[in-house]
């Protein structure tokens, strides 16, 4: 089933993107790659991989700390 991501995880990701983006096109320049739309399209997929790598560690980390949650009982669960 599907679940939104955790707080942690949002921010994790936002800040690795950027980080990630920035080294990216640094090294493209080191590289010598022509400026443009294929560049460009390259940093972004990069970062987004990296970004979302990392958003998947921080709720990985999140579950070993807090454990999973426990579902909230139904009525014909009680005693």
């Amino acid at each position: 089933m599907f679940a939104l991501p955790s707080m942690w995880n949002l921010i994790v990701s936002t800040l690795v993107f950027f980080v990630a983006a920035w080294y990216i096109r640094r090294y493209l320049d080191k590289q010598e790659m022509p400026k443009g739309m294929t560049r460009s399209i390259l940093a972004f997929l990069l970062a987004y991989l990296v970004s979302w790598g990392a958003g998947e560690v921080a709720d990985w980390a999140q579950q070993k700390i807090e454990k999973p949650q426990t579902l909230a009982q139904v009525q014909s669960d009680l005693p």
